[in-house]
Formats: C-alpha cells, sequence, structure tokens
C-alpha cells in the first residue's frame, strides 16, 4: 500500500466518521507514523508502508473515527510554540488558551512568584516559566494524573516548576503569589453531554464547573485574596458568555476588572488584582 492509498482510505472512513478536518488528520496521523513531515508525505505519494507501518495506521485512523482527540492518539498538542506531552485523563491544552498565557507572560514582573492554578498538562505555567525564566513558578491539581504529566513536560522542556497535588489552593497555606493564573473547569454540568464527540473523552473533573459553570470561579475569588500579594494579579480564563457573571463574582478585594478576547474575538481572559498597591 502507498502513501496516496492510505490517506485515500483514511479519509474516506474519517469522512464517514463525520470527523471534522478529515484530509488534514489522515495526513497528521500518517506523517506521525511514518516519522516524517507532514510535507514530505505528500511530496512521496507512491512512498510503500510496510505491513507494521499500515497495521499501526488503520488503527489510529479507527480511533479517529471513534472520536478520539488527535492529540491524545498522536501523545502531543502544541501550545505557545511547545510540543507538550498530553494523555488520556488529562485535559488537552486549547490554542484559545494561549490569550491567558500571554496575558500572564505580559503581567509577569522580574523574579515574580507565580501559581498555575488547575494546571493539567502544565501548559499555562511551563509557558510562563520558560518565556519569564527568573519567575518562581508553582503549579497544582487535584489530579494525580495532571501532576505527573506537569511534572514529565516541566522536565522535558527544562521548566522549572514546584508542582503540588491538591484542591485549589489547599498545598499552598502561608503562600503569597505576585500572580495567580487559572483554566478552571467552567462547563456547567447540564452540558457536559452536549459536548463535541471529542471533548467528551476528556476528564469530567477537568470540565465540570457544577450547575452554572460558575461554582470553581466562586471558590477561587472567595479564597485568591488570602493568597496574593496586595496588587498582585488573578488571571481566570472564562467560558463563552461567562465575563459577565465572574465579574460579577469580584467583591472590593478586588480592582476592576478587564476581559481580553481570543483569536476568535471572544472574551475570554480576565484580569483583576487584589485590592491595595495597585497604582
Amino acid at each position: 500500500m502507498t502513501a496516496r492509498q492510505a490517506l485515500q482510505e483514511a479519509r474516506e472512513r474519517l469522512e464517514a466518521a463525520c470527523v471534522p478536518d478529515a484530509r488534514l488528520d489522515a495526513r497528521l496521523l500518517l506523517a506521525a507514523v511514518l516519522d516524517r513531515p507532514q510535507l514530505d508525505v505528500l511530496a512521496t505519494p507512491q512512498l510503500p508502508l510496510n505491513q507494521a507501518q499500515a497495521a499501526r495506521f488503520f488503527e489510529w485512523v479507527s480511533r479517529r473515527a471513534a472520536r478520539e482527540p488527535l492529540q491524545y492518539i498522536l501523545g502531543q498538542a502544541h501550545f505557545m510554540g511547545h510540543a507538550f506531552t498530553v494523555r488520556p485523563g488529562v485535559l488537552i491544552p486549547r490554542s484559545d488558551s494561549e490569550t491567558l498565557a500571554r496575558l500572564a507572560i505580559e503581567r509577569a514582573v522580574p523574579g515574580c512568584q507565580a501559581l498555575d492554578l488547575c494546571c493539567g498538562s502544565g501548559a499555562l505555567g511551563i509557558s510562563l516559566k520558560l518565556a519569564r525564566p527568573d519567575a518562581r513558578v508553582s503549579a497544582c491539581d487535584i489530579s494525580q494524573q495532571a501532576v505527573a504529566l506537569t511534572r514529565e513536560n516541566a522536565q522535558r522542556l527544562g521548566a522549572g516548576l514546584d508542582v503540588r497535588l491538591g484542591d485549589l489552593f489547599a498545598p499552598f497555606s502561608g503562600l503569597l503569589f505576585d500572580l495567580i493564573v487559572c483554566n478552571p473547569p467552567y462547563v456547567p454540568v447540564g452540558e457536559l453531554d452536549t459536548l463535541q464527540p471529542e471533548v467528551r473523552h476528556e476528564p469530567p473533573l477537568a470540565l465540570d464547573g457544577g450547575a452554572d459553570g460558575l461554582a470553581f470561579y466562586q471558590r477561587i475569588i472567595a479564597q485568591a485574596p488570602a493568597f496574593l500579594k496586595p496588587g498582585g494579579w488573578l488571571l481566570l480564563e472564562v467560558g463563552d458568555g461567562q465575563a459577565k457573571a465572574v465579574e460579577g463574582l469580584l467583591g472590593p478585594d478586588f480592582a476592576p476588572s478587564r476581559v481580553h478576547p481570543d483569536l476568535a474575538g471572544l472574551p475570554r481572559a480576565l484580569e483583576t488584582r487584589r485590592a491595595g498597591g495597585v497604582n
């Protein structure tokens, strides 16, 4: 079987399963199986696949046709120009969250102490550390799988992080931060079954934001003042249509907030500061 034949069959299978971007996904899967750049695969359509390569390729195609996320199949997701290891059981970092990552990098003062809350794969905290090497970055998650994966990604990418297991701020009693960044679970529980098939392969623990999607925002906003220095930043990703509701949770402990759009123009990253010490 040639690369052209393999791609044609894979595209047909993926299209029959209503997979978005079936042609592109087929190319990415084949390039990974052959360990070649995608353009090389396209430039050599008569390249033969051996039996093992063909078997692996169509196993992956079957998984993608079952709507398993491409990133889980390939074991990798790209975020802020870095390749992060991902695997089932931990949320896949998304390009929408790069708005929050860039904001954290902009707000990080030299030598700042920063916390990536609900860290998942570590994409936010690691991206911050790589962009601001003098920052002291901590991260935590309630999921043991997430903590292990963040440590793995931090070591592989050369980012020194203090990664802890625990529920929100619990592992950091007595510590104060210049910056807290968080992409919390924010999907209303009643909407979990309506998400795209790919998203339903991801851990509910990382998605379920309670009845109205605001449960974690309420807890984080209530607890954050005790862990922020005066004037310290609280940066939160918000879901579609949630920005106003989250802003409404901010009380006198916080300065007026600002919301930044993602690349699609949707409100995505909310920033505020602990009152006191704000210029």
